[in-house]
């Protein structure tokens, strides 16, 4: 359920359960983990979801036994932070609680017309995932991270490049194009030269 091509120096990482909404379970965020902490080689890497939803967080059935709080989801942002290339999240729909932080933890965020943003953990009664308001502080700020969090608010697409949540919107037949086409630079500069500028940006 998670697909991995290599092509050249861009790896794609595809969540492929689109019958249930790309929704992850414990297997499948540990396979994600492992595939992005072996991707140290590659120059960039692009996350994306097959069919109309990116992901809708944890499968219910695995939530309700523990999955929603599992260490595996900051295993998982930490490992995609942590990659010396570049990270895209491909965003082809809609995402949703915990996967949330997978793309917080990219580069860059692009989104297809129509996606919602949206991460319920009040209404659920759990706290995110420790690293995940931060990250999504220093995109959009305080009160607007709040907003989503604290205040249960789903945002749509324009209005989640307007604060700074995603990057671009790209249609969908140019999604991943438009992805590979970011990252052509990162992959014709030297490793030393792209990681370097990575770091540069964090401080």
């Amino acid at each position: 359920m998670i697909d991995l091509n290599k092509d050249s120096d861009i790896w794609t990482v595809t969540i492929n359960r689109p019958d249930k909404a790309n929704s992850l379970t414990h297997a499948m965020l540990t396979e994600l983990a492992e595939i992005m902490e072996g991707a140290t080689q590659a120059r960039a890497v692009i996350l994306t979801g097959e069919g109309r939803v990116f992901s809708a967080g944890a499968d219910l059935e695995e939530a309700r036994a523990g999955l929603a709080t599992s260490d595996i989801w900051e295993r998982l942002s930490g490992a995609v932070a942590a990659l010396p290339g570049l990270s895209i999240a491909a965003l082809n729909g809609t995402l949703a609680g915990g996967a949330m932080g997978m793309a917080l933890a990219c580069d860059l965020r692009l989104a297809v017309p129509g996606a919602k943003f949206f991460y319920p953990v009040m209404k659920l009664g759990f706290l995110p995932q420790p690293s995940d308001p931060a990250r999504m502080a220093a995109l959009i700020g305080p009160a607007r991270t709040k907003l989503i969090l604290m205040g249960g608010q789903k945002i749509e697409t324009d209005e989640a490049l307007q604060f700074g949540l995603i990057d671009r919107i790209v249609a969908p037949d140019a999604l991943l194009e438009t992805a590979r086409a970011l990252c052509a630079d990162t992959v014709a500069a030297s490793p030393d030269i792209a990681s370097g500028i990575k770091r540069m940006c964090a401080s």
